[in-house]
């Protein structure tokens, strides 16, 4: 899709750019996350619990930036997880403004029996690659959204 000239381009020589390809692959993510992982649990729900338990307890700000979340993203969604008994946010007793999110007990049950599931959905994904060609991707992928 390398164009000389990027303004004689036109939107069908678009259509095979990143934009359309990273929509396609999200949707084909969304639905075997829907069918194989949780229907009540979100990619970045799940995210957030695994890193409160691989972790343990961490402000609000860290876990926003581990999780690669906004803060008008990380907020609500934290507030979901303590609403459902998953999580809990609690105030630091140095610093006041700061919140300090941990994972309840059966937070840490739930992202422990999604786990699985979750690999499954990436095995599946990537199943038409080669061991080689899975390392590549991910780690082009990486790249990509590291440097943006």
């Amino acid at each position: 899709m390398a164009q000389e000239d990027p303004g004689h381009c036109s939107p069908v020589d678009a259509l095979g750019g990143l934009g359309p390809l990273a929509r396609q692959l999200n949707q084909v993510h969304n639905r075997l996350w829907h069918e194989r992982v949780h229907q009540d649990v979100t990619g970045p729900q799940f995210t957030v619990l695994s890193l409160l338990d691989a972790h343990g307890d961490m402000d609000q700000g860290t876990l926003g930036a581990l999780a690669r979340l906004d803060k008008s993203t990380a907020a609500p969604l934290l507030e979901r997880l303590r609403g459902r008994g998953l999580l809990d946010i609690t105030r630091d007793a140095g610093d006041r403004r700061r919140k300090v999110v941990s994972i309840t007990e059966e937070g840490r049950r739930l992202a422990i029996r999604l786990a699985p599931a979750v690999v499954t959905v990436s095995e599946q994904m990537l199943a038409p690659f080669s061991p080689e060609e899975r390392a590549q991707f991910l780690s082009l992928l990486r790249r990509a959204v590291s440097e943006s």
